[in-house]
């Protein structure tokens, strides 16, 4: 806390919180009567010689009442490439600690299937993930590729007929995974910074082009 004071006999007294912004009053040598308003607070007592100085000094309070604001909470982005759709989408997911919900509802539809429509509700994990990446990669905002993000059931029983390396209890049915490769980024440098998160399944796809990131149990293939 911070307090002035400026002595000098035959004044009033003035009680000053500079905290709060608030003056508790004069208080007369003579009659002994404080007059002070309901918010003030005793703190220090400063003797001042004249009402211009009692002025000049409650000029300074609304200055002061302006310390300790808050933070500007930080902004979440990520940018996508859907290489199946065709679609962009540019999105702000999170602000500090709290995730927006129109935004995740949008990321939804986003990432459906794109074989039959169906949408299902992400783990929003998956974008801090994403998030998290890009900037140990150094490339924050970069526009990430989507190959794969929600699969129903029917459409992993059609990649896992077609296709090798297809689990059979995949976290994409769960809206835990998504397959990616950002451009301009080596993908066994993006699957490397991933890795290095710990923070769920890693598989690198060297031939297609792409890595399998989710947010389920640590492991690597």
């Amino acid at each position: 806390m911070t307090s002035y004071t400026n002595a000098r006999p035959g004044a009033g007294l003035l009680v000053v919180d500079l905290n709060l912004g608030t003056a508790s009053g004069l208080l007369s040598r003579s009659g002994g009567k404080q007059a002070s308003g309901p918010t003030a607070t005793l703190i220090g007592v400063a003797r001042l010689p004249s009402a211009l100085t009692i002025l000049s000094l409650l000029s300074v309070l609304p200055a002061c009442a302006g310390v300790g604001t808050a933070p500007i909470a930080r902004d979440y982005h990520l940018r996508f490439f859907h290489t199946h759709t065709g679609e962009r989408l540019d999105v702000v997911y999170r602000e500090g600690d709290r995730y927006i919900p129109e935004a995740l509802a949008t990321l939804n539809r986003y990432l459906r299937d794109h074989r039959t429509g169906d949408v299902n509700e992400y783990d929003p994990r998956v974008f801090d993930l994403l998030y998290d990446v890009t900037a140990a990669l150094g490339k924050p905002g970069a526009e990430i590729d989507v190959i794969c993000g929600y699969r129903t059931p029917w459409s992993n029983e059609f990649l896992r007929a077609r296709s090798i390396g297809v689990a059979q209890h995949s976290l994409h049915m769960q809206a835990m995974a998504i397959d990616i490769r950002i451009p301009g980024v080596a993908t066994a440098n993006l699957r490397d910074a991933a890795l290095a998160l710990h923070r769920g399944g890693v598989g690198y796809y060297r031939k297609s082009d792409f890595v399998h990131v989710d947010v389920g149990r640590v492991r690597r293939w």
